[in-house]
């Protein structure tokens, strides 16, 4: 869903600002005003193009600093003012800068975090504004800090895996090129040349050897152009949000996608319950948390269900994502009144 950056004023009078992720400005003042924020003005942000350039063992490492200086009993302005002056990470350091001016403008981290969607994920802001919210920061972002470093590090591994595998594709197409572009030729014209008639397979081996050796910048532009396409084509909400269907319906990657997404929403929801944020303001944050469309729908009518004065657990189970064993601990803990 995309992104609203709103400007509002509290019962105190006080005027506050940050970014709020709904499906339109009417969802994104409704939840303001649930929160008793009456807002001033609601827009749409724009995406940033350019990254950040901090990497994910950078961020860890942050996450790890601030979580042991706020544990230490070190307020959480001077923590972000000690990340702010570091030397050796000048990028990182300006964007804690802007965490720690935005903090002292009475803002919230979270918010500051989400209005710095180049450097932090959904999902990290939402496990932020959980620990903010119900007194447990410093246990977020230290199980952030783990979490960021385990995907650093298969991600290193996975890169490590793939660059034989490149390699030997970039040898492959490399061969093909000269197979198609020199020699099909040099044969066409020599044992093909009397023939009538040629079989199907022959024509097309022919079709691709005259786009590669007759009209290549031709292909390579189209072939461009047809990725650039694709790319441009996948970022859009709608098509994403298919994306996100097929690898939640997969047949063997899709119920390893939806337990990562109910595992993380229900250890968030848990937690929260457990430090006693409300279940309404909990279930909202560890929405965010989910980072999967399919689950942050079946949770929005999960709240309106609850908002009503149903129950949690039937909603959750009709969107097929929760496993019957979840669904039930989940009821049994709704009826015994521990849900966490």
């Amino acid at each position: 869903m995309p992104d609203f950056r709103y400007t509002a004023v509290d019962g105190a009078g006080a005027r506050v600002s940050g970014v709020l992720a709904g499906a339109s400005e009417i969802a994104v003042v409704s939840e303001l005003e649930a929160k008793r924020l009456t807002p001033i003005r609601v827009e749409p942000q724009a995406e940033r193009k350019a990254r950040s350039g901090v990497s994910k063992r950078a961020l860890a490492g942050s996450y790890r600093q601030l979580s042991d200086l706020l544990r230490a009993g070190v307020p959480l302005m001077r923590s972000l003012n000690l990340l702010a002056r570091q030397k050796s990470k000048p990028r990182l350091a300006a964007v804690y800068k802007d965490l720690a001016d935005a903090v002292s403008d009475g803002g919230e981290v979270s918010d500051a975090m989400a209005a710095r969607s180049d450097v932090y994920p959904k999902v990290h802001v939402a496990m932020v504004r959980a620990g903010e919210r119900g007194g447990f920061l410093e246990q977020v972002l230290a199980r952030l800090a783990q979490f960021v470093e385990a995907q650093a590090e298969l991600q290193a591994k996975i890169g490590g895996s793939l660059v034989y595998p490149a390699f030997l594709v970039g040898v492959g197409v490399v061969v093909l090129s000269v197979i198609f572009g020199v020699f099909v030729p040099m044969f066409r014209e020599g044992a093909f040349s009397r023939l009538e008639e040629l079989p199907t397979i022959t024509v097309v081996v022919f079709a691709i050897s005259d786009a590669i050796a007759k009209r290549g910048p031709i292909t390579a532009v189209i072939l461009a152009a047809v990725g650039f396409g694709v790319w441009r084509l996948s970022r859009r909400p709608d098509v994403r949000r298919q994306i996100t269907v097929f690898q939640t319906r997969a047949w063997i990657v899709g119920p390893l996608v939806r337990s990562l997404a109910v595992a993380r929403f229900c250890r968030l929801l848990g937690t929260m319950e457990a430090n006693g944020v409300p279940l309404l303001q909990a279930m909202q944050i560890a929405r965010d948390a989910a980072g999967n469309v399919l689950l942050e729908e079946a949770i929005d009518s999960s709240i309106e269900s609850v908002r009503s004065g149903a129950e949690l657990a039937p909603p959750l189970a009709e969107s097929g994502l929760f496993d019957d064993d979840v669904v039930e601990m989940i009821a049994v803990g709704e009826a015994a009144g521990t849900e966490e």
